[in-house]
């Protein structure tokens, strides 16, 4: 079974957070460095992987996935939906969860530019704050302050109408196109 270069992986979740159903990109990225064709029982790996690597615990009755996970070298974005379907088995499907790469190319870059007059500096911290880094990362990667990243960032809070990191970032992957997740 091999994925499809740039295919995000896709899996179904039933209520129990057991898998139903994948694509072969998801047990690609799950697995890595792992060849796929040599996991024997793919449903509990993929199941375990999601317990130990996606789920975090927050006591509540509804799963919190994991926004950003590594797998190898590469970053892959988690996002899990509800969902309300029923199987031919009559067994209720719960969640759909995607794993895709981060949207931050040179296009998407460029557009952003465009879109909010963000200078050079301003979308590489950008950049590297949808990457998740840290003010002090961002600033060490930079070659700049942490005060200096810090201002730069409410620049451009300010230029996209936002009061938040996590409103950069939303508003960053809300207006990028998406690209799908490549081969680990």
């Amino acid at each position: 079974m091999h994925a499809a270069r740039n295919a995000p992986g896709f899996i179904l979740l039933n209520e129990a957070l057991s898998p139903v159903a994948f694509n072969a990109a998801a047990l690609q990225i799950l697995a890595y460095p792992t060849d796929p064709d040599k996991i024997h029982q793919p449903l509990l790996f993929i199941r375990d992987k999601i317990k130990f690597w996606l789920l975090r615990t927050n006591g509540g009755s509804d799963p919190d996935f994991v926004r950003v996970f590594a797998s190898g070298r590469r970053k892959y974005q988690c996002r899990a939906f509800r969902c309300d379907c029923q199987t031919s088995k009559s067994e209720p499907l719960s969640l759909v969860v995607l794993l895709e790469r981060p949207s931050h190319g040179a296009n998407g870059l460029n557009e952003l530019l465009e879109q909010f007059g963000l200078t050079p500096r301003e979308l590489q911290t950008v950049a590297l704050l949808v990457e998740g880094l840290t003010s002090k990362q961002i600033a060490a990667r930079m070659s700049i302050s942490p005060n200096t990243v810090k201002a730069f960032l409410r620049i451009v809070m300010f230029k996209m109408d936002v009061s938040t990191r996590s409103g950069i970032v939303g508003k960053v992957l809300g207006s990028m196109p998406e690209t799908a997740a490549g081969q680990p």
